[in-house]
């Protein structure tokens, strides 16, 4: 197990009256790729800009190897940033950029053009010591500004939306090359993003926040797969948030029917959340379907198709190669583990493009724990 090298206890920022962190208590582990993932305003920025030195929180404290650091400036921490905007010296080479801080401590020039190449080799930029920064196009501009980052040997990288720049394709080629730089160079990346696939695809650990506060940490499939309420579930992937009732151990009842689910330890009858993801619903023949329901939309997206299914009220999405034309009455199935129930929260009632609880459906089953038809 990684050794902890940076912790964050009860940090609290507050700006004109305003909380913009809350009593945050966090860990980084030494040499993993942690992502801070949230909506713009999150305080995933702020967290960032606690660990480099530029924001001292209102209270708590900054610890990194167990020494408090909250009044060490940013040049004395060993930590360097990655800005979205890279900040890079339009006047001055490739060579003159990356070694910009090596000359700055002073470094001899024989050990400054020795790391410096290692540097240019790790981002695949050899050869371009002497081209000029503006001639570069946005991924090269942005390799620069990691191999400045990195020359100067930092513990930690910071890197604040780094790919918010880039072109679709570019950003998906630098987010592989991110995470094979970070294991090469062996330290503790640090990274800022509001991009759900960016965190899921680069990560070992995703912490997720919201109004200053962290929602749920954890690696990309257990966020993905066992969301904590209803926000992480709608932030992380399309999900179908439904009401529900635990009515026992492995027994949710949701549209008024029983299904099986893998869930225990909710008190009897509990009012729960209960999310499905669009991928774990089986489209069927109308009767073998445990409920059935309309097509309304069907849109094409290329490997699969977006297929909106209205359940008298309820709107699911589901995501299936399989086509069903808009008007299609269609039954659904689910496994039971493809029910993730979630107690209820701050924001149960507040997500699900495309489910909203409606007491119409309890018309199609006059007996309210009629089990689903494929339960029998």
């Amino acid at each position: 197990m990684s050794k902890e090298l940076i912790r964050l206890v009860n940090c609290r920022v507050e700006l004109d009256g305003e909380i913009i962190l809350n009593s945050v208590n966090l860990g980084f582990n030494d040499k993993e790729f942690l992502t801070l993932l949230g909506p713009s305003g999150c305080g995933k920025t702020t967290t960032l800009r606690i660990l480099g030195g530029f924001i001292k929180p209102t209270s708590g404290d900054v610890l990194f190897d167990g020494e408090r650091i909250n009044d060490l400036p940013p040049n004395k921490r060993k930590v360097n940033t990655v800005f979205q905007k890279y900040a890079l010296f339009t006047h001055l080479n490739v060579f003159e950029n990356v070694a910009f801080g090596l000359r700055i401590a002073g470094v001899t020039e024989t050990e400054i053009k020795r790391r410096v190449g290692e540097a240019l080799e790790l981002v695949a930029l050899c050869g371009y010591d002497k081209r000029n920064v503006s001639r570069l196009s946005g991924g090269q501009q942005q390799r620069v500004a990691i191999a400045r980052a990195v020359v100067n040997r930092p513990r930690v990288l910071l890197l604040d939306e780094p790919l918010g720049a880039l072109d679709l394709k570019l950003r998906k080629d630098m987010q592989r090359e991110l995470k094979q730089i970070q294991k090469q160079v062996g330290i503790t990346f640090i990274y800022v993003t509001h991009d759900q696939e960016e965190a899921l695809t680069m990560s070992d650990t995703v912490v997720v926040m919201n109004k200053g506060e962290i929602q749920q940490t954890g690696t990309p499939t257990d966020i993905y797969n066992e969301p904590i309420n209803a926000f992480v579930a709608d932030f992380i992937g399309e999900s179908n948030i439904i009401d529900g009732i635990m009515a026992a151990d492995n027994r949710v009842i949701i549209c008024g029917r029983r299904f099986h689910c893998l869930d225990r330890g909710f008190a009897p009858n509990e009012p729960v959340d209960v999310v499905i993801r669009p991928e774990d619903i089986d489209i069927v023949p109308a009767k073998e379907g445990q409920i059935t329901g309309i097509v309304s939309d069907v849109i094409f997206k290329g490997v699969h198709y977006d297929t909106i299914v209205d359940f008298q009220g309820f709107k699911w999405l589901i995501q299936t190669t399989d086509y069903s034309p808009a008007g299609t009455r269609i039954g659904v199935k689910i496994d039971p583990d493809g029910f993730h129930i979630m107690k209820k929260s701050a924001y149960s009632g507040a997500f699900g493009d495309y489910s909203s609880y409606s007491a119409e459906y309890d018309e199609l089953s006059a007996d309210p724990f009629e089990e689903g038809r494929e339960d029998e």
